[in-house]
């Protein structure tokens, strides 16, 4: 028998001050980066899908983005006093 599925990584890449685009405050927003890999026997392989977004901490909405927008709003937090290069994201799992 082989047991097989995918697992969810959600990695906080960094927070910035952006005007939200339903609430119009200017707020802070997590940009986010959500891996989703194939595992067997419970062992994560390789990943299948990346996907990008920002949430607004103030009304909760929550806007996909691309990989180039998202390299983009990670290297303007840096240059906005964000983490230090070549410190690791938070990583938490979701879902299952």
């Amino acid at each position: 028998m082989i047991i097989f599925g995918t697992k969810g990584y959600l990695y906080e890449l960094a927070i910035l001050t952006l005007v939200c685009g339903r609430c119009g405050n200017p707020s802070a927003h997590v940009l986010r980066r959500r891996v989703t890999k194939f595992t067997l026997f419970f062992v994560p392989l390789f990943p299948f899908s990346t996907k990008y977004s920002t949430q607004c901490t103030f009304c909760g909405a929550e806007q996909r983005v691309g990989r180039e927008q998202a390299e983009r709003l990670r290297a303007q937090a840096q240059a906005q006093g964000g983490p230090a290069h070549g410190q690791s994201p938070r990583q938490q799992p979701y879902g299952s």
